[in-house]
Parts: C-alpha cells; sequence; structure tokens
C-alpha cells in the first residue's frame, strides 16, 4: 500500500491542531487505499502547539513533528515538511482548515489516476477578506505572470497534493529565499486545478497581516524576475534624456531672455522627482543585492529543535 504523507505547517495553532488532527483522522475511510502520515512542522510557536503536537504523536505513531529553533517563516516550515516526509505521494495543508480536507478523495483519485503529477487548489472568491487587501492580491498575480517565467494561478493556494516526483524535484530548489508559489509553478509537470470557495478559520487568528503579505509579494517578485531591474534601467535612460532636454531649453532661453534665474521652483520639483527615482532604483538594487547576500552565506533554511 501506498503512503500519502500529510504536511502541516503551524504557528501558535495549539487550539486548531487537534481539531486539523481530528478532522483528517476521520475520513480515513474516504482514503483507505493509502497509508497516512502526518507530519507537523511548529514554527517555533509561543503558545501551547509543541505540548499539542507531542500529544498527538504519543496517540497516534503516524503522526511526526518537527519543531524549529525559532519562528523561520511558512516557507521554512513547507520545506522542512516536504524533508521529513516519506510517503508516495506528499499534499500541503494549512492547519487552520481553510484548506477543505473533503477535497482530498478527489486530488488522490486524480494522481492515483496516473494522468497528473501533480493536483493544486486555488480560491474562487475572497470573502471574509477586506477588499483592499483582496484587490492588491489580484492585481500582484497578473503581475508575477507577465513579468516572471513561473506559472502562478489567481487565487493560488499551497494546498496541493503531489508525487514523490515533483516533491524531489521542489527539494533540488534548496535556495535560501524561498517563495513556494513560484517554485510550485517553475518545475512544471502535469497539473490539475481544483477550485473551492473561500473557508473561514477553524479557530485562532491568521498570522498574515498586509504588511507581511505585501512583503512576501516583494520577495515573491524578486525570486522569479529580473524585470525591475529591468526598469531601473529604463528610468536611468528616459531621465538622462529628459535632463539633457532641460539643458538644452535653459540654454536656449538664457541666450534668448537673457533670464537664468527663473523657473526655481519647477528646477526644484525636478530635483526632487529625479532624487526619488534614484533612491527607488537603489532600493530595487539593494533587494537584488540583500536577496544575493543572503544565498552566499549559504545558511540553513531552517534550525529543528525537537523533532519526532
Amino acid at each position: 500500500m501506498k503512503k500519502l504523507s500529510i504536511v502541516v505547517p503551524c504557528y501558535n495553532e495549539q487550539e486548531a491542531a487537534p481539531i486539523f488532527y481530528d478532522t483528517v483522522h476521520g475520513m480515513e475511510d474516504k482514503l483507505s487505499s493509502v497509508e497516512l502520515e502526518f507530519i507537523f512542522v511548529d514554527d517555533g510557536s509561543k503558545d501551547g502547539t509543541l505540548d499539542v503536537l507531542r500529544g498527538l504523536h504519543a496517540k497516534d505513531e503516524r503522526v511526526h513533528y518537527v519543531s524549529f529553533s525559532r519562528n523561520f517563516g511558512k516557507e521554512a516550515g513547507i520545506y522542512a515538511g516536504l524533508e521529513k516526509s516519506t510517503g508516495d505521494y506528499v499534499v500541503i495543508m494549512d492547519v487552520d482548515l481553510q484548506d477543505p480536507p473533503a477535497m482530498l478523495p478527489e486530488m488522490l483519485s486524480y494522481i492515483e489516476s496516473g494522468e497528473y503529477e501533480r493536483v493544486a487548489t486555488r480560491r474562487v472568491d475572497r470573502k471574509g477578506e477586506p477588499p483592499i487587501r483582496s484587490w492588491f492580491a489580484r492585481k500582484f498575480y497578473k503581475l508575477m505572470n507577465k513579468i516572471s517565467s513561473a506559472d502562478i494561478v489567481d487565487g493560488a493556494r499551497d494546498y496541493q497534493m503531489m508525487t514523490r516526483k515533483v516533491v524531489d524535484a521542489i527539494l533540488a530548489m534548496g535556495e535560501y529565499n524561498r517563495f513556494s508559489k513560484g517554485i510550485f509553478g517553475w518545475v512544471g509537470f502535469k497539473s490539475k486545478w481544483l477550485e473551492f470557495e473561500n473557508v473561514e478559520r477553524v479557530a485562532g487568528e491568521t498570522k498574515w497581516s498586509f504588511w507581511k503579505l505585501f512583503i512576501y509579494a516583494i520577495d515573491g517578485i524578486v525570486a522569479f524576475s529580473t524585470a525591475p531591474l529591468i526598469m531601473a534601467s529604463v528610468f536611468g535612460v528616459i531621465m538622462c534624456l529628459v535632463a539633457f532636454i532641460f539643458i538644452l531649453v535653459i540654454i536656449v532661453k538664457t541666450l534668448i531672455l537673457g533670464d537664468p534665474t527663473s523657473g526655481w521652483p519647477s528646477m526644484v520639483c525636478i530635483i526632487l522627482l529625479v532624487s526619488g527615482i534614484q533612491l527607488l532604483c537603489m532600493g530595487v538594487l539593494g533587494q537584488y543585492m540583500a536577496k544575493t547576500y543572503l544565498e552566499t552565506k549559504k545558511r540553513p533554511i531552517y534550525l529543528v529543535q525537537e523533532e519526532e
């Protein structure tokens, strides 16, 4: 019998973890064609999440967990879970049940058919989210698909089931700065997309603020596109041309009108504009240099404090 590993990143989820386990455990009759393996990854939680995971392991030997020495982020949690998984098939799920476990049998059927190597999911709506956050999310997906080589579907979730071949391909990308949605799309393989409506958390509160999502989006753009660097170069060329034109205008105006001091307010505005563009371009370059700097350090993606 083949094995299905369920990878579940957790951060301060002491309330949701046991509910998640009970829910998936109650579906075993619908997943009878595979043996289940639970891989919980405690991402440096500050509540009682680790104690809950210890209890689940003591109750069910199929439950395993990895506890980080500190909070390394969900991307590190996903990578650690994939590394520890031993199943022929692996599925990544959020512990808050916003990834409906009811979809697991259908996902498994597509994988077992041999027609697909990966079954991914996407939300078709964003009910319950602030409108401004939803708008930025949709624009982000459109932008990423235009400027990068990674195929990222609008509303794509980390919730997906993969064969061992796909998992090995993802693990082979051992980069420190990880953006899983981009990695999943970049590795390719024949994929099936399933849609579902947004589901509210079963317990606890979301750990993703608008600011964290914004930073995550920037990381994704830097990780899978060099378009910002090209834009910075284009800005530089344009501003050089504009500056040259202004120089000619000032020279001609001075020779004809003999009034070199007029127009200083507009000059101040121009200086501020050019300075702002320079700082923007420097910031873009700085982002790429910072990512390169971190990659060259060869730091581990995560550190383990305890595992079973």
